[in-house]
C-alpha cells in the first residue's frame, strides 16, 4: 500500500475520531522506511510508534479537511472574483504564471480526458504597514497606520484529478515532512557520534606515534622529545573522556532504540513543526486591510497560511484551486511580463 492510501476517499478515512490500523501500519513502514530500515530490528516497533503516528494522521486530516473548497482561477475571471484580484495584480498574471506550470501541464498530458485540474496555489505572504487615509462615514482621516497585504511567487504545487487527490497528496506530503524532521534531527546525533569516533581514531594514532618515539625503538635511537609524559597523559585522558561520551550514547542497539524515540516524539506533537491558520480578510481594492467601520469597497477574501517550523523554515499562503485545460491552451507568451525578470 502507498502512502496515499491512507487519504484514500473513504468516509471513515476523514472521520476525525476513527484512523483505521491498515491506515495506522502503513503510516509506520513509511516512515521506518525514510529513517532507517533497520528500525524493524528493535523490539515492538509497530506498538511503540503507532498511537505517535495516529496523532498525527488526524492532526493533519483535520487540517487537511478544514481548508475551504478550491476556487476557479482564471484570467477571464479575474475582474469578477474579488479573491483573485487579491492574489493577483493583474490577470495576465494567472495566464503567465498558473499558465505554464510545468506540474499542471504534466497532468494534463498524463489524464487527456480531464478538463479542469485542482492544484495547491502556494503564495509568498507579507504584511506591510504604511501611512494612509481612511473614510470614516463621511469624513476623511489622515495619516492613519494601515496594514498592506501583498502575494507574490504564485506557484502550483501539487495537482491533482480532482479536490479530494489534492487533499490526500497535501495531508501525504506534511507527513512527509514530519518524517524529514525526525531525520533531520537524528542526523545530527548520527553526525555527532561519527564525530566523537572519527576524534578517537586520530587521538589514538597520535598516542601510539608518541609511545613510538618514547620506549622501544625510541630509547634505542634517542631519548624521547621533552614533555612527551604530559602528552601522552594528556591524550590518554582525551581518549578516556572520548570513550565515556561514545559509551554513553550505547551500542548499535542503543542508538536504533534512540533513534525510534525520536521518531516517535515528532509525530507525537505534529503542532510543533507544522501549523495551518485559516486567515479571512476584508481587503480594500488596493489590498489595504480593513476592519467593519471602514466605508470603503471591501472584498472580503479567504486563505490558509502554512507555518512550517522545521528545517527549512517556512511561511507560505496557500489556497485550494482549479485551473481549465482550455486556459492552459490558450495561454501565449507574454513577452512584456518576461522582460520583468531579464
Amino acid at each position: 500500500m502507498g502512502l496515499l492510501d491512507w487519504f484514500k476517499n473513504r468516509p471513515a478515512q476523514f472521520d476525525s475520531d476513527r484512523v483505521s490500523d491498515e491506515m495506522t501500519k502503513s503510516a509506520i513502514e513509511k516512515a521506518i522506511t525514510l529513517i532507517n530500515p533497520r528500525l524493524k530490528l528493535v523490539r515492538s516497533y509497530q506498538e511503540r510508534l503507532a498511537p505517535a503516528v495516529d496523532v498525527s494522521i488526524r492532526y493533519l486530516r483535520e487540517r487537511v479537511h478544514d481548508l475551504p473548497e478550491a476556487i476557479r482561477v482564471s484570467a477571464s475571471g479575474w475582474a469578477f472574483d474579488p479573491a483573485l484580484r487579491a492574489f493577483f495584480v493583474a490577470p495576465t498574471d494567472i495566464s503567465n504564471t498558473i499558465g505554464r506550470s510545468n506540474n499542471l501541464r504534466t497532468l494534463f498530458e498524463k489524464y487527456p480526458d480531464i478538463d479542469e485540474a485542482q492544484f495547491i496555489l502556494g503564495m509568498g505572504y507579507s504584511e506591510l504597514s504604511v501611512p494612509g487615509m481612511s473614510m470614516q462615514g463621511e469624513i476623511i482621516q489622515r495619516d492613519i497606520a494601515q496594514t498592506v497585504i501583498s502575494f507574490s511567487n504564485h506557484q502550483a504545487r501539487i495537482c491533482g484529478r480532482d479536490e479530494m487527490e489534492v487533499r490526500r497528496l497535501l495531508g501525504a506530503q506534511a507527513y512527509e515532512y514530519l518524517v524529514a524532521q525526525a531525520l533531520s534531527e537524528i542526523g545530527e546525533e548520527r553526525s555527532e557520534r561519527r564525530e566523537l569516533e572519527d576524534n578517537r581514531a586520530v587521538i589514538r594514532a597520535r598516542l601510539r606515534l608518541l609511545q613510538q618515539q618514547g620506549p622501544g625503538l625510541g630509547s634505542v635511537f634517542g631519548s624521547a622529545p621533552s614533555g612527551a609524559t604530559d602528552e601522552q597523559r594528556r591524550l590518554e585522558t582525551l581518549l578516556l573522556d572520548n570513550e565515556r561520551q561514545i559509551e554513553a550514547m550505547g551500542d548499535s542497539q542503543a542508538m536504533l532504540e534512540s533513534e525510534l524515540d525520536c521518531l516517535r516524539s515528532v509525530l507525537e506533537h505534529p503542532e510543533r513543526y507544522v501549523q495551518v491558520e485559516k486567515r479571512q480578510m476584508r481587503l480594500s481594492t488596493m489590498n489595504v486591510v480593513l476592519d467593519d467601520s471602514d466605508t470603503d469597497v471591501a472584498l472580503d477574501i479567504a486563505f490558509a497560511l502554512a507555518h512550517l517550523s522545521g528545517v527549512p523554515r517556512i511561511e507560505s499562503a496557500f489556497i485550494l484551486a482549479s485551473y481549465a485545460r482550455d486556459d492552459m491552451s490558450e495561454t501565449r507568451i507574454d513577452f512584456g511580463y518576461a522582460e520583468r525578470y531579464l
